[in-house]
């Protein structure tokens, strides 16, 4: 027998290509959304998601599942590689990497060019970690006015051809940073060792002109700064691949997420509208007895300015229809889209915002005990969303923004729940209203005390793509005609007025334990502001994170 049982390789998550549930819809023509390239000045750009494996490492990087590197393969007639690939061996293979075809005038001062040489970065030769071959990291040298894009592998010793890939103009680079961990031959990122991230923009949001290649960034040690690869740049920000009107409400239809409510959520979303013909009250400062009920589109609100703290939303103030109005209204509920260009107007962004009426109360867990934090969590008016991140080479869904709280997650679509087609399943957690891509318990904290974010799949899920309302897509122009409610920059809650350390105090006095708790609460816990209007979170125009 000998050892041939060893010989078998285990199948890795990342030996199989993740496709999205269904088709990619045909969607409707128009445009250079979906057509396959992209043009920004000087150069043509095609995505290519199929690839040749270069190098397989088994060891080291997230999970200790090792990772895999690439070159792009099928590379169209005329277009260049501008770097590898490489993502860790613990998620199925799903990635892409731009390739460029010079469309630039000039032959003496071109778009792309050759390196001059290559300098390796690393070598797995005399390492002592499980692959399936030796493995070479190479970083070129670009030409005098040139930038070099990305790494390339090879899995032996002699320098790679110069024509392997291409740099390119400096003034079509942009600065980039390194983002996710790929691996490193160590358990965890260690700061001295050698380590794979991958790479973004470093100055992201809508009017943002880095462009997201696709490629990693390989190096010894500490990260240095500026990162010696770049990005790409679209000078000229014409958006001419971003999605028209009819394309975006297409896109909605084929991805909008489904969120479902726990069980025993008492608090439901509810249209801006259901809200304001339902009794909300806009108050204004120094005139508490005299609030205002509300248009239907919210034109009475005052538009513009700033958070200046002189106007403020609250429930109704009769105590019947107070406790009504709390609980939303699951029927009426919308999700409203914010349509974004992301990275130079390569990817679109789809922000779906939803509304709840209110906040309800948080749940403290200590060890096995939960506590109920009484009013701490509480608040009037509470903004969510879900952002679908679109490639505008072919319209395919890559990842999904979660918000939680003050912050959020992405997740990409291989670890995503689909159901009907390519809708991403998401959850809405028990009274706070935080979204996550899997029902269970999530917890905010330290160890054996935190908040508990509890999601299930109860009877009730939205459908984001039934009756949504595109709200808003600058780079559309006077397409889209934004309601007055957004454009309301005060805040959708009045300010709590409980005293938080007293409320946490009383609990203390019974669970010691939760002197911790204070450290930990994210803000809106800890009886903050009332929130404000999507308009003004820094997502509006920025990146996710």
């Amino acid at each position: 027998m000998g050892n041939s049982s060893s010989n078998k390789k285990e199948t890795l998550p990342i030996d199989t290509t993740f496709k999205l549930p269904a088709n990619i819809p045909v969607w409707p023509q128009g445009g250079g959304f979906a057509t396959g390239t992209v043009i920004i000045e000087g150069l043509k750009l095609f995505q290519i998601s199929t690839f040749n494996k270069v190098w397989t490492t088994l060891e080291g990087g997230p999970g200790n599942a090792g990772a895999t590197f690439f070159e792009p393969a099928g590379i169209p007639e005329g277009f260049f590689s501008l770097g590898h690939y490489s993502q860790p061996n613990n998620k199925p293979l799903f990635g892409s990497v731009l390739v460029a075809k010079d469309e630039s005038s000039s032959s003496e001062n071109g778009a792309l060019k050759k390196p001059v040489d290559y300098s390796l970065v690393w070598s797995s030769k005399s390492q002592k970690i499980k692959q399936d071959k030796d493995g070479y990291v190479w970083l070129p040298t670009p030409p005098d006015g040139y930038k070099a894009l990305g790494h390339v592998v090879t899995p032996t010793p002699e320098k790679p051809s110069l024509d392997k890939i291409r740099c390119v103009r400096s003034d079509l680079t942009d600065q980039c940073e390194t983002n996710s961990w790929i691996w490193g031959p160590d358990k965890s990122t260690d700061e001295k060792g050698f380590n794979v991230h991958e790479v973004r923009p470093s100055n992201r949001g809508i009017q943002a002109p880095g462009v997201l290649v696709g490629t990693f960034f390989a190096h010894n040690g500490e990260t240095p700064s500026p990162l010696p690869i770049a990005c790409l740049k679209n000078t000229n920000m014409n958006f001419s691949s971003m999605p028209d009107l009819p394309q975006i409400k297409a896109l909605v239809q084929a991805y909008s997420p489904f969120m479902y409510l726990h069980s025993k959520e008492k608090f439901q979303p509810a249209s801006a509208k259901w809200y304001f013909t339902n009794g909300a009250l806009l108050f204004k400062k120094g005139e508490e007895s005299k609030p205002v009920s509300i248009d239907p589109t919210g034109s009475n609100l005052p538009q513009g300015g700033n958070n200046d703290g002189e106007y403020w939303l609250d429930l109704p103030t009769d105590k019947a229809n107070m406790e009504r109005v709390k609980k939303g209204d699951f029927k009426s509920s919308q999700a409203y889209v914010h349509a974004k260009p992301m990275f130079g107007g390569t990817f679109t962004d789809l922000a779906m915002w939803v509304f709840y009426p209110f906040n309800g109360p948080g749940t403290a867990k200590v060890g096995l005990i939960d506590i109920p934090l009484g009013v701490i969590g509480e608040h009037v008016g509470d903004w969510e969303h879900v952002t679908l991140r679109v490639s505008n080479f072919n319209g395919e869904l890559k990842k999904v923004y979660l918000s939680q709280h003050s912050n959020g997650q992405w997740v990409e679509a291989p670890q995503l729940e689909f159901q009907s087609g390519n809708k991403p399943v998401t959850y809405s957690s028990l009274n706070g209203h935080a979204i996550y891509p899997k029902a269970g318990l999530v917890m905010q904290g330290l160890d054996g005390i935190g908040i508990k974010n509890e999601t299930e799949k109860g009877e009730k899920a939205i459908d984001m793509g039934v009756d949504f309302e595109i709200v808003a897509g600058e780079y559309l122009g006077s397409a889209i005609v934004e309601p007055p409610w957004l454009n309301y920059f005060r805040q959708w809650g009045p300010k709590v007025s409980y005293d938080i350390a007293k409320e946490l105090d009383k609990l203390e006095k019974v669970f010691p334990a939760l002197e911790a708790l204070k450290e930990i609460l994210p803000n809106e816990l800890l009886g903050e502001e009332g929130p404000t209007g999507p308009k003004l979170k820094r997502n509006w125009s920025g990146d996710e994170v």
